[in-house]
């Protein structure tokens, strides 16, 4: 297992951290307090990049073990990925494990950007197809607002094992104000994607017409493919954990990057 895979931890939500003192280590930094230094470049390269750094570099105190079963408390900092990427672009380059880990955390965060692209196109995606599933409802009878809400949450009680919407928002530990859909990864989306399209298609070519039958049939597609993800081994779509940014934070930081990659670019131009 490479060195930087074998120090990451998760927090109960299934993030993904670092210890600074592990990577320090890891990162064959024999002084500690020349390593704060390093933090303390990329703190400041995170801040510069637009985002914030607290979102990143968590400081927190730790109790140690020392001899005679003594114990001192020690400052330390839980790094997301992005932090520990900027932290080996900052430290010491003739390390020969900087050089690996420059190329295991540039690696890691270039699947984190193309795990974000995926989620924006896919969330995009279920907008226009639930407009599509909602007519198709529609035609089959499902008219008032109530009743859209009920046929919406039988196609998240088949594929989520009986959870309403409701059930689905307190279990993933989301703020009353915060959208499940904004708060998926691309995995659960791909899964939700699928659920609309298949229910609106059954819908359409069956002919229903009545809201009992258009509810029980986006049940059945919602447990259909949950079966099927059962089938392939994989995790159960209420399992899966949250990501740390939002749809919103994403197009948010996007379109700020956006921004500051013109400005760069105009000014470039002006030289």
């Amino acid at each position: 297992m490479n060195i930087f895979d074998s120090i990451k931890q998760k927090d109960p939500n299934g993030l993904e951290y670092w210890n600074s003192r592990e990577l320090a280590r890891a990162l064959e930094y024999v002084n500690y307090r020349n390593f704060e230094d390093v933090i303390e470049k990329a703190r400041e390269a995170c801040t510069n990049s637009g985002q914030s750094a607290k979102d990143h570099f968590v400081d927190v105190d730790e109790m140690i073990e020392l001899p005679k079963g003594a114990k001192r408390q020690i400052k330390s900092v839980l790094l997301s990925r992005y932090a520990c990427y900027l932290i080996v672009q900052s430290a010491d380059p003739r390390k020969e494990a900087v050089a690996l880990g420059h190329t295991y955390f540039a690696i890691q965060t270039r699947r984190q950007e193309i795990e974000d692209e995926r989620r924006l196109k896919l969330r995009a995606e279920i907008k226009e197809h639930n407009k599509s599933l909602a007519s198709a409802a529609k035609q089959a009878g499902v008219i008032q607002p109530i009743d859209y809400a009920i046929f919406q949450n039988c196609g998240y009680q088949g594929l989520y094992g009986g959870l309403k919407k409701q059930d689905i928002h307190r279990r993933k530990g989301l703020k009353k104000n915060q959208d499940i859909l904004d708060n998926m990864g691309s995995e659960e989306l791909a899964a939700n994607l699928f659920r609309a399209t298949q229910t609106e298609a059954k819908l359409r070519r069956d002919n229903i017409d009545n809201k009992s039958d258009a509810n029980q049939t986006h049940y059945e597609v919602g447990s259909k493919i949950r079966k099927m993800i059962a089938e392939f081994g994989n995790e159960m779509p209420e399992n899966l954990p949250c990501p740390k940014e939002s749809i919103k934070q994403l197009e948010s930081r996007k379109k700020k990057e956006e921004k500051r990659a013109l400005r760069s670019s105009d000014k470039e131009n002006d030289k």
